[in-house]
């Protein structure tokens, strides 16, 4: 079984830090992409950031500069540097990954998510 596990959401002041992170097991295939997305009450889920295996990355253009992903393929970890962060940024986060498996199939394996709440 893949699992997929968030941690280090939490209750933060405005312009506060968090770091999230996301790690990946039970799985022995390539993972292509790992990254984050996000969901506020009422709201879809939104592209925070997300960076695949090569390095490449995306990033939600209104997040750069304060959101920083980063990677470790060892570790099938992904990491989700949040700083300055505003009370819209309250969000549900969650972890996204995609593995590849024989031929082109590619699966996709969400998180249960973790909380972030930023108070004024």
């Amino acid at each position: 079984q893949v699992h997929v596990v968030e941690s280090g959401g939490g209750l933060v002041q405005a312009g506060g830090s968090l770091k999230l992170s996301c790690v990946v097991s039970g799985t022995t295939f390539s993972i292509n992409d790992m990254g984050w997305y996000r969901q506020a009450p009422g709201l879809s889920r939104e592209l925070v950031a997300v960076v695949s295996s090569d390095g490449s990355s995306n990033h939600a253009d209104s997040l750069k500069g304060r959101f920083t992903i980063s990677r470790d393929n060892a570790k099938n970890t992904v990491v989700l540097q949040v700083n300055d962060l505003k009370p819209e940024d309250t969000a549900v986060y969650y972890c996204l990954v995609i593995i590849s498996k024989s031929g082109s199939a590619k699966f996709q394996y969400w998180g249960q998510g973790t909380q972030v709440t930023v108070s004024s």
